[in-house]
């Protein structure tokens, strides 16, 4: 965990949580094939997939399940990575890019297979815009649906100009918006604990409050230090993301924390909710510092945007995001903002999602970028038959190259910070 992590989270989302996962802390020595660090979505998945098929396998939470990214994101469901297609691309060829969007629009199927299968009670809601608010952001737009359409052979997009974003969203701010019927939103803390839930129930071992100090392996065995005790097992799974703190050397330096921030107002009444987002779609804009929004179930809006490369909290944050929120909806303005909140986020160097195998055996998989509610889950799925032998899937992501963030742990936000001078800069021609 980082030690300036943000304080206790007070999200809405834990607010409205509607489950708790009961398990304890590991007090006693113990033997798994297969242990897994960290409770969010990537680690519960692959904990349940291995499980189901009778694998013995325990999850290792430092605080408590969902705890991180997979319980206080945006929520959003959707294809694509956050590098672009056009970097896979120049990075993999056109094939191996294909075949990495299809992962990725599998990937939300899969999300609502699992919702299903378990019967989650999330929130899950179709429907996804991507708006723009100047030209050039426009002409992205049109070459975005296009080049998906005839490179990808994609179809559920739609370009909408500013006269038919009306029945979409309540806000004058936009010049056009490109729907995508095959994305959407979740709750995303009550989805993550609904896996963990289900990843129980299969006969996955879970433990919170068990921070991970030390793991060695020696001689095809690996011992993993926690809590003062240890656990003997077969391998190991790293699903710590922004939070993986140097556990592993070899892969710290190819991820940086960032941090990103979301405000919930005070339950609107439905007429003025759907007025703003008639669509009930999840919103995000073309920014590089985007804006992104959503209605909850119980008609709050959730906004969210903001970074922070440092790892400090923006100052006056509260306030910062009601103002932005107020610049895509004036009518919110004198709407009570009752919760805020922050966490990280791991980003690689190139924005696509890092995954591997170590060295000494162990697996991992991370830096989904801001990508990640729906890609985690499916992940768990693929790390979990590499696990047990079957690596095709697993190779197509484990072929993605990544390089190591330059100037060390410390060195390296300094040089971000900076940048973000550039695109903020940017976001405004």
């Amino acid at each position: 965990m980082h030690k300036t992590d943000p304080r206790p989270v007070h999200s809405y989302y834990e607010h409205s949580r509607n489950r708790k996962i009961g398990t304890p802390a590991l007090e006693h020595d113990s033997t798994f094939e297969v242990v897994v660090v960290g409770g969010g979505l990537s680690g519960c998945s692959t904990a349940l997939h291995l499980a189901e098929q009778g694998v013995k396998v325990a999850v290792l939470e430092a605080r408590h399940f969902g705890w991180g990214a997979s319980g206080r994101s945006g929520g959003q469901i959707i294809n694509g990575f956050a590098c672009g297609q056009d970097t896979l691309e120049k990075l993999l060829g056109l094939e191996t890019a294909r075949q990495l969007w299809d992962h990725s629009v599998k990937s939300v199927e899969y999300t609502r297979k699992l919702v299903d299968r378990h019967r989650i009670d999330c929130d899950l809601t179709m429907g996804y815009m991507h708006l723009a608010e100047k030209r050039r952001q426009v002409t992205e737009l049109e070459e975005t649906a296009a080049d998906l359409a005839d490179k990808y052979g994609y179809h559920r997009m739609a370009l909408h100009g500013r006269s038919g974003l009306g029945t979409w969203l309540g806000s004058d701010l936009y010049a056009a918006g490109l729907s995508d019927s095959g994305s959407g939103h979740l709750h995303p803390l009550n989805y993550c604990l609904g896996i963990a839930a289900a990843a129980k129930k299969a006969g996955a071992r879970l433990f919170q409050h068990s921070p991970v100090t030390a793991v060695e392996s020696s001689g095809g065995r690996t011992t993993v230090t926690c809590n003062g005790v240890r656990i003997h097992c077969d391998t190991v799974v790293y699903g710590c993301n922004a939070y993986l703190d140097g556990l592993a050397k070899e892969i710290s330096g190819t991820i940086m924390p960032v941090g990103t921030y979301i405000i919930a107002t005070e339950p609107l009444t439905e007429e003025i909710a759907l007025e703003l987002i008639p669509s009930r779609a999840a919103m995000a804009d073309l920014n590089f510092i985007l804006d992104y929004y959503r209605l909850s179930a119980d008609h709050r809006m959730l906004f969210g945007g903001r970074v922070s490369y440092s790892t400090f909290e923006p100052l006056r944050l509260t306030g910062s995001l009601n103002r932005r929120m107020l610049r895509v909806f004036p009518r919110l303005s004198g709407t009570k903002i009752e919760f805020s909140w922050g966490g990280y986020v791991a980003i690689t160097r190139n924005r696509a999602p890092h995954v591997g195998r170590l060295q000494n055996g162990n697996w991992f998989v991370q830096g989904y970028s801001g990508h990640g509610m729906a890609l985690a889950g499916y992940m768990g799925k693929i790390i979990a038959r590499a696990v047990m032998g079957d690596t095709d899937e697993f190779d197509c992501f484990a072929g993605i190259p990544h390089k190591h963030f330059p100037g060390g742990r410390w060195l390296r936000m300094p040089g971000l910070v900076a940048a973000m001078g550039y695109y903020k800069l940017r976001d405004r021609f």
